[in-house]
């Protein structure tokens, strides 16, 4: 399969769509010609996106939008570098539960790169959001919804702060994740585990919640708990 060839991501797609509403006046199949153009007839990838300037964007398809209003193309161009936050447009965001400490004895928690509703579907570096579940063998409740940091620092990478955002949590679903990228997981003592497969995150966590009834080793250490005795070392 070509590179012109290759179909846009959910992801890359929902940023496309968000930057479509910032622009009222431009319709949806002319920003992604003009995107077209940016990118030489590439379906737009997110690294590709992270590129984009305003100026770029005005410019590009022979100046295709350059009568748009400044405002307009900033924030465009936000959604479209994945730097701007999309929980308050997300139409499919699911709606995180009350929670309290204490709330769920025995429980732990457990992050999911998700880009579409209430799916394990992300790549850790390219997701749109983490998904924040509280989970015991009775219940997996989602407590939260976190905006994946797409940008940098001088001084950090986007995967430093993607790790920090889920320091809180014990394990991490994801579809792909890389090794330098695992490493800065695990430094937050999160284990981070590769499901490439993907799912629906209440059937996964549903796994999950019946593993929690007798832990494997891998599961208990990232616990933090004795493992049970009726597994052996196999069963890791």
């Amino acid at each position: 399969m070509s590179e012109t060839e290759r179909p846009i991501t959910e992801a890359v797609a929902l940023r496309i769509g968000l930057a479509a509403r910032a622009l009222p006046d431009v319709e949806p199949s002319r920003l992604v010609q003009v995107l077209l153009d940016v990118t030489g007839g590439a379906p737009p990838t997110p690294a590709a996106l992270q590129a984009l300037t305003v100026r770029r964007l005005k410019t590009a398809l022979d100046g295709a939008l350059s009568d748009q209003p400044s405002d307009q193309l900033k924030t465009a161009v936000a959604y479209l570098r994945g730097e701007a936050r999309v929980t308050e447009v997300a139409a499919d965001l699911p709606v995180p539960a009350p929670y309290a400490e204490g709330d769920m004895p025995g429980s732990i928690r457990v992050a999911l790169a998700s880009n579409v509703a209430e799916s394990l579907d992300g790549h850790f570096g390219t997701c749109a959001r983490f998904l924040i579940y509280q989970v015991n063998a009775e219940e997996a409740r989602l407590i939260d919804v976190r905006h994946a940091e797409s940008g940098r620092t001088e001084a950090r990478d986007k995967n430093d702060l993607r790790a920090e955002q889920i320091r809180d949590c014990h394990l991490l679903y994801v579809v792909s994740i890389g090794g330098p990228a695992a490493a800065k997981v695990v430094r937050h003592a999160v284990h981070p585990v590769k499901r490439v497969e993907g799912g629906e995150a209440r059937a996964v966590l549903g796994e999950l919640r019946a593993a929690l009834r007798s832990p494997p080793p891998w599961l208990a250490k990232a616990m933090g708990v004795a493992c049970a005795p009726a597994w052996s070392d196999a069963d890791d």
